[in-house]
């Protein structure tokens, strides 16, 4: 096994450079570097299963063997995959079984050092040597950007077909929208076409606050995706599901809005994934 090691200085805080690695928009982006049109499969939690893909199904399967956020993030190759199916491992595959590849990032002063460590087998050495110092100014090109869209990613212990239902009913809407246990979603309406609309009410359970959250539908493709424009803002909003290693992941991606820290909005967007991810799990 080859041990290869690359680095780039970033003129961003390490938590924009961690995101503009992980989320799913911009990790389709800087991976182009590779092959156009990948993207990963996973709920990115440590000591779960990956998968890295091409357009056409074919890729990696991978454990997140380490995920230390702002820090680092380390891969564990397992197997190949073709059609999205993990292949049987044989002597000629298994020369990937165990190599890892390790992302590391650190920052002084504003400045961020991203270094990476591949493990390779010899044949793929050049490929990494001509293709990974591409896809690291592509990195940081995004971090040093001005804005960027946010991710937010679940693993569902659930059927993609309950886990749609579920997310798009009002009946069930109602359960699980909201972002903590002194909120809830006393009301909600869909109409899940495109061009029609959508609404729920937000409001706290005591009274003192209340307003309604409701877009317009740009795209709907059953039990795959999800894409709306935000009443008001216009911001957009992008839901992906995907059959993933016996259950369901769903990825939101949305853009940002100006009056709260992005932290707030990702975290407020993540709890209320979670709380979808337990009502599901529990119906």
């Amino acid at each position: 096994m080859k041990l290869l090691e690359f680095s780039i200085e970033i003129k961003a805080p390490k938590e924009k450079v961690w995101f503009a690695l992980w989320d799913d928009d911009t990790y389709r982006e800087w991976t182009t570097a590779f092959c156009e049109g990948s993207y990963a499969l996973s709920s990115w939690e440590e000591g779960s299963k990956i998968y890295f893909l091409a357009p056409n199904g074919d890729g990696m399967s991978s454990v997140v063997f380490e995920n230390k956020p702002f820090d680092r993030m380390v891969f564990k190759h397992i197997t190949e995959i073709y059609g999205m199916k993990e292949s049987p491992i044989d002597e000629k595959i298994a020369t990937w079984t165990g190599a890892k590849e390790s992302y590391f990032l650190t920052e002084n002063n504003g400045i961020t050092i991203l270094k990476v460590v591949n493990e390779t087998v010899e044949a793929f050495e050049s490929f990494f040597q001509n293709t990974m110092p591409n896809a690291l100014a592509k990195v940081k090109d995004i971090a040093e950007r001005p804005a960027q869209n946010i991710t937010v990613r679940i693993h569902i212990n659930a059927s993609l077909q309950k886990v749609w239902d579920c997310f798009t009913k009002p009946e069930h809407i109602v359960n699980w929208n909201f972002a903590s246990e002194d909120w809830h979603c006393p009301k909600s309406e869909n109409e899940l076409e495109v061009g029609k609309r959508f609404t729920a009410t937000m409001a706290s359970k005591n009274g003192e606050y209340s307003f309604d959250f409701g877009g317009t539908y740009s795209e709907v493709n059953l039990l795959e995706k999800i894409s709306y424009s935000i009443d008001g803002d216009g911001r957009k909003v992008s839901v992906l599901f995907h059959e993933f290693d016996n259950s369901t992941l769903v990825t939101e991606i949305f853009e940002p809005e100006s009056e709260n820290a992005i932290e707030l909005q990702r975290d407020g967007w993540q709890s209320i994934l979670t709380n979808f991810k337990n009502y599901t799990e529990n119906q």
